[in-house]
Formats: C-alpha cells, sequence, structure tokens
C-alpha cells in the first residue's frame, strides 16, 4: 500500500487557508441553555454604560446588589 502522503516532504509556508472548525463556534445546546438563563430572570440588571465607583469595594457591593436582585414578577 501506498501512503497518500509523502512525510519526507517538506510543507512551505501556506497562506489563506483554514484549519478545521473555528474555536469561538456555539453550539445550539450552549445557545439554548444561554436562552434559558436570560429567561430565568437573574444575571446582572444593570443598564450598559460607563459606572464610575469611589473604590473596589462600592463597585463590588453594587454588582452584588444588582446580581441578588430578585425579578419584578
Amino acid at each position: 500500500m501506498v501512503p497518500a502522503i509523502n512525510m519526507e516532504e517538506e510543507i512551505g509556508k501556506t497562506v489563506g487557508r483554514r484549519l478545521g472548525g473555528s474555536p469561538l463556534r456555539v453550539l445550539p445546546s450552549e445557545t439554548e441553555s444561554n436562552r434559558k438563563w436570560r429567561d430565568s430572570g437573574y444575571g446582572v440588571h444593570a443598564r450598559r454604560g460607563v459606572y464610575r465607583f469611589k473604590s473596589h469595594e462600592e463597585a463590588d457591593q453594587w454588582l452584588m446588589d444588582r446580581l441578588t436582585r430578585k425579578p419584578a414578577n
């Protein structure tokens, strides 16, 4: 049997060819899990933007208040 690849040959530089899939690919099961978590009402409920705090402790307390807040329903 003759090998399909010549192992003795040196491979030159290849430009513009992808190897395999993306490591950042999202699986449908992960998407469904993320949707369920979002719809459960938990997570950070804060508007987007820049928030300024006087200390790291104040920022941590603000974040904990947002994380532990119960849903409005």
